[in-house]
């Protein structure tokens, strides 16, 4: 959907704004969780609000109240995300449909958003924690500790203890030293062996910290069998933002060699984790969660019989496309650009030479020490888009009729590595107009930080399907 409109100061969503929202707009509907068949999660005490519009939609009527809000309001302009958790809500049908065999263990780490763990839960899904934080986190929705993986073959004692206490049994190791911390505070875990995958073909290869090698199983299943710990499946990670499937093929293959060993040990394994790294793009020539669920799925029927129980540890495979942000242009900077000499050679002169480029840069209200860590922490590139010019209110649509300049987007703290995007072409814009961001929510509320004072964007909640409100 294409839209271009004036906006009205007229145009008020009454009772809402960036931090709390009420329900006496039509449009918004209490965050109160209903009880249902499907639902085991507690009550929520919050009164955040739930909007039924389009995010395009739901993003206007915020920047519309904001032009009218009262001069006194000093947090007005501040840049807002939008989640939309019907999207949520049809990646796990597009989940369940493509890979039904599959359990999702959703990976908290990619973003931690109270509403959508909340959904999550209520749909179902199980969790892949890290951390005692993030073990409490779900276990305070009601969820049951059965439907946790402690994932992180390297733990903190004292975290160790907490699972037990909590009755998180489910957890990873890849080293004989873990083996023998398990066994001083939490003997009866039900333990999952992380084997090294092949991640040369991912953005983040966790490989070069985690994951027992092929020829270090058979020493790290002796140790569990002498220690009496009860070892029940294995578990490989092909790295964060993997873009070739035929990876998964390889790291099923390596778990079947495993679970063949495990025999000569007297462990009869039951579980295969396989992990995360799955792309939540519908097409296009690269990577498809379509192309790895094929892959996937032939895998394990070549290698694994029915009665294996596979999980997964998706996390921007639900989380990055529900996530849009909206940022304002705080301030702007037209330089010229020498083409000749590279990307940075930006000569702040009215004078132009031959060979010289009128750019722009402009500033927004988040950055790399925000919401867009991803660019350093995930290794993403970010496409700045316009949403309003001149009071022109634009989503999803091309802009006809303007010229464009190369340009750059800042973020708005000190520090020089807070660049957002070195070379987009915009139109001229100024400061007042507004940039969207897309797929914005797998690590980047996460890991955002209030350096130099910069508070962490709010977020907005709609959702573009009514079955949601069933679950929440």
């Amino acid at each position: 959907m294409s839209i271009s409109t004036t906006l009205s100061p007229h145009q008020s969503m009454k009772g809402f704004s960036a931090t709390v929202s009420t329900c006496g707009s039509e449009h918004l509907r209490s965050n109160l969780f209903c009880t249902s068949k499907f639902n085991k999660v507690k009550l929520v005490d919050d009164l955040l609000g739930i909007s039924d519009l389009p995010v395009s939609e739901l993003m206007k009527q915020h920047i519309t109240s904001l032009k009218v809000s009262d001069e006194s309001d000093l947090e007005a302009e501040n840049a807002f995300f939008v989640a939309d958790l019907g999207e949520v809500y049809r990646q796990h049908l597009r989940w369940k449909t493509r890979l039904p065999r599959v359990e999702p263990f959703y990976a908290v780490k990619c973003n931690p958003d109270s509403m959508m763990l909340k959904l999550l839960a209520a749909l179902g899904v199980g969790f892949d924690c890290a951390s005692k934080l993030e073990i409490q986190t779900i276990l305070s929705m009601g969820v049951d500790p059965g439907r946790i993986i402690y994932a992180n073959p390297c733990k903190q004692a004292s975290f160790i203890r907490y699972a037990a206490q909590k009755e998180v049994r489910m957890m990873t190791f890849d080293n004989v030293d873990e083996l023998h911390k398990i066994k001083q505070h939490f003997p009866s875990a039900q333990l999952v062996l992380r084997i090294l995958a092949d991640d040369s073909k991912s953005l983040c290869r966790l490989g070069l910290k985690f994951g027992a090698s092929l020829e270090s199983v058979d020493q790290l299943l002796q140790t569990a069998q002498n220690l009496e710990l009860d070892v029940i499946g294995v578990s490989f990670h092909v790295g964060s933002g993997c873009y070739d499937e035929e990876v998964y093929a390889d790291a099923v293959w390596r778990a079947r060699v495993v679970f063949d060993k495990a025999a000569r040990y007297n462990f009869n394994f039951s579980l295969l984790d396989v992990g995360g790294g799955f792309s939540h793009l519908h097409n296009g020539d690269g990577i498809t969660f379509e192309k790895i669920a094929n892959v996937l799925d032939t895998a394990l029927k070549n290698y694994f019989p029915e009665d294996i129980r596979i999980i997964a540890e998706p996390g921007r495979y639900y989380a990055a496309p529900a996530y849009t942000i909206a940022t304002q242009i705080i301030a702007r900077r037209p330089v010229l650009r020498n083409q000749e000499a590279g990307e940075n050679d930006f000569v702040d002169s009215e004078q132009k030479l031959a060979g010289d480029e009128q750019s722009f840069m402009y500033y927004i209200n988040d950055g790399v020490y925000g919401a867009f860590n991803c660019i350093l922490f995930d290794h993403q590139i970010v496409h700045p888009k316009v949403l309003i010019k001149d009071d022109i209110f634009y989503f999803d649509t091309t802009m006809t009729g303007e010229s464009e300049y190369s340009s750059s987007v800042w973020g708005p703290t000190c520090d020089s590595i807070d660049c957002v995007n070195k070379d987009s072409r915009l139109p001229e814009l100024f400061p007042g107009d507004w940039l969207y961001f897309e797929e914005m929510g797998a690590y980047t509320i996460s890991a955002a930080s209030q350096f130099n004072g910069f508070m962490k964007s709010n977020v907005l909640y709609t959702s573009t399907e009514n079955k949601v409100f069933e679950y929440i």
